[in-house]
C-alpha cells in the first residue's frame, strides 16, 4: 500500500476544495486534492453553472417569444431539448477541464478515487481507494473536508429519486422529455430556478412550499413580489402545503396534498423534482470513529474552519448554512490562510450574498425588514421600482423593486433586496458596501453612471432619507 506525505489533503474538488487547494499552492503548501467524480464538484458539474446555461436558454426562448415588443420578427419559435441539454453539459465540461488546469498549473496534485478518513499523527490518515479497488494512503500535517452535500430526499413519503419520474436537480438537468406537467416540491433557490426553466417552455408547473410563503428565506415583500410574478406566468403555487404522499403511476405520479384548510388536493403531473434542501456528505468517511462534533449532520466548526479533531477542517455545504459555493470558496481560502500563519479576518456570513436565477431574478444581502424589526433596531427603508429606471425601460424589463434597510441612528446599510433583471449582478454594488462598513453617507454621495440599472440602487438610498429624484 502506497503512503504519500503532503502538508495538506483536501477531500472534494468543489468551489471550496479547489480554491482552497490553490491558495495553499499559493503559499508555498504541498497539496493533494482527493475527487471521486468530475473536478469542480456539483456546484460547477452539477449545480450553480450548468442551471444558469439551462435558465440563459430559457430567457433567450422567452425574448423570441416577445420579439414583435422590440420591432423584431420571430414567427412561432421552437426548441431542441437535447440540444439545449447538451449546450449545459458543454458548458459545465469546459470549466471543469478549466480546474484540472488549475490545479495542473499550481502544481496541486490531483488523486482520483473515495476520500475516507483514519487516525493519524498530525491529522487524520486519508485512505483513498479507487475504482479499481486499490487504496493508498496520504499522510499530511493538515486535512480539509469539502465533501459537498446532496439532496434531501423522505423516502417514507415516496419521496426518493427514481431517474424517472421523481427526480433531484440532477436529473433535472438532463431531462429525457420536456415534461406537460411538473410538480415542483420546495420553493427556495433550486425549486424555483427549476419551475421557472421548465415553467418557460410550456411546462405547467404546481409548486408546493410547507411555509406560508414561497422563498422564505427572503424579505416578505420579495416573495410577495415574486410568487404574484410566477402566478402571472402560468404557474401554480400551494403554500402551507404539505405531500402527504406520492403513488407512481403509468407514465406520471399523482401527488397527495394537504393543504392549509386541512383538505387534501390531488395533483397529477409527468415528473416531480425533490427541492427540499441537502443533506451532507458526511457519513462513511470515518468521522464517528475519530470523533468529529456533529450539528443535524453538518460538522461543527470554529471561525477559521477547525473541527475539535487536531489538524482535521471542514469547509463548504458540510458545515454551517448558507449553503453556498462562494461561501465554501472564501471559507477554503480563509482556512489555509490560517494553516499557512496568515491573519486572514473570518468570514461574516452576514455579508455573504444569496442569488436565485429565477425570471425575475432575486438577490439579497444582510438583513430582511422583519429580521432587523425583530433585532430591535430603529430602521429606514427605501424603495425604488424599475419602471422608474430608464435603462430598465428601453431594455423592456419593467418589473421589478430594489429596497434598502438602513439603521435609523448610525447610518448602517442593514440589508438589501431586490427582484429584476440582472439583480444578481447589482448585488455586489451592496455587499462591497458591506464590507467597508459604508454608511448612507458615502451611498448619497455616490455618483451612479447613467443610463444603468444601478441607478435603482443609489434611488433606493435616496427613497431611504426622503431625497428620491424620480419617484
Amino acid at each position: 500500500m502506497n503512503v504519500t506525505q503532503f502538508d495538506l489533503v483536501i477531500i472534494g474538488s468543489g468551489p471550496g476544495g479547489y480554491v482552497a487547494a490553490i491558495r495553499a499552492a499559493q503559499l508555498g503548501l504541498t497539496v493533494a486534492v482527493v475527487e471521486r467524480e468530475e473536478l469542480g464538484g456539483v456546484c460547477l458539474n452539477w449545480g450553480c453553472i450548468p442551471t444558469k446555461a439551462l435558465l440563459r436558454s430559457a430567457e433567450v426562448f422567452e425574448l423570441m417569444g416577445h420579439a414583435e415588443q422590440y420591432g423584431l420578427s420571430c414567427p412561432k419559435p421552437g426548441f431542441d431539448l437535447a440540444k439545449i441539454v447538451k449546450r449545459s453539459r458543454d458548458v459545465a465540461g469546459q470549466l471543469s477541464q478549466g480546474v484540472k488546469f488549475l490545479l495542473k498549473k499550481n502544481k496541486v496534485e490531483v488523486i482520483a478515487g473515495e476520500g475516507r478518513l483514519a487516525k493519524g499523527k498530525d491529522a487524520p490518515m486519508v485512505v483513498v481507494t479507487d475504482k479499481a479497488g486499490k487504496q493508498s494512503n496520504l499522510t499530511a500535517k493538515h486535512v480539509i473536508l469539502a465533501t459537498g452535500a446532496r439532496a434531501r430526499t423522505i423516502p417514507a413519503l415516496g419521496l426518493e429519486p427514481d431517474g424517472k419520474l421523481i427526480w433531484t436537480a440532477r436529473e433535472a438537468m438532463v431531462p429525457d422529455i420536456m415534461p406537460k406537467s411538473l410538480l415542483v416540491i420546495g420553493s427556495g433557490a433550486i425549486g424555483i430556478e427549476f419551475a421557472s426553466f421548465y415553467q418557460a417552455f410550456g411546462c405547467k408547473v404546481t409548486l408546493v412550499e410547507m411555509q406560508e410563503r414561497i422563498l422564505p428565506v427572503e424579505d416578505t415583500e420579495i416573495s410577495a413580489f415574486a410568487e404574484k410574478a410566477f402566478a402571472k406566468q402560468g404557474m401554480e403555487i400551494l403554500t402551507s402545503a404539505q405531500v402527504k404522499k406520492i403513488t407512481k403511476q403509468a407514465g406520471n405520479v399523482q401527488a397527495q396534498i394537504l393543504l392549509a384548510d386541512g383538505k387534501i388536493n390531488k395533483i397529477e403531473a409527468e415528473r416531480v423534482i425533490l427541492a427540499i434542501g441537502i443533506e451532507a456528505n458526511t457519513d462513511d468517511i470515518g468521522l464517528g470513529k475519530l470523533g468529529v462534533k456533529l450539528d443535524r449532520g453538518h460538522v461543527v466548526v470554529d471561525e477559521y474552519s477547525k473541527t475539535n479533531v487536531k489538524g482535521l477542517y471542514a469547509i463548504g455545504d458540510i458545515t454551517a448554512p448558507p449553503w453556498l459555493a462562494h461561501k465554501a470558496s472564501h471559507e477554503g481560502v480563509i482556512c489555509v490562510e490560517k494553516i499557512a500563519g496568515e491573519s486572514p479576518h473570518p468570514l461574516n456570513h452576514a455579508n455573504i450574498a444569496g442569488c436565485t436565477y429565477c425570471r425575475p431574478q432575486i438577490a439579497s444581502v444582510g438583513l430582511s425588514e422583519q429580521a432587523a424589526k425583530d433585532a430591535g433596531v430603529e430602521i429606514r427603508v427605501g424603495k425604488f421600482p424599475f419602471i422608474g429606471n430608464g435603462k430598465a425601460i428601453a431594455m423592456g424589463e419593467a418589473e421589478g423593486f430594489i429596497k434598502t434597510i438602513f439603521d435609523a441612528k448610525t447610518g448602517e446599510l442593514l440589508g438589501a433586496h431586490m427582484i429584476g433583471a440582472e439583480v444578481t449582478e447589482l448585488i455586489q454594488g451592496f455587499v462591497i458596501g458591506r464590507t467597508l462598513e459604508t454608511t448612507e453617507a458615502e451611498l448619497l454621495e455616490t455618483v451612479f453612471a447613467h443610463p444603468t440599472l444601478s441607478e435603482m440602487m443609489h434611488e433606493s438610498v435616496l427613497n431611504a432619507y426622503d431625497r428620491g429624484i424620480h419617484m
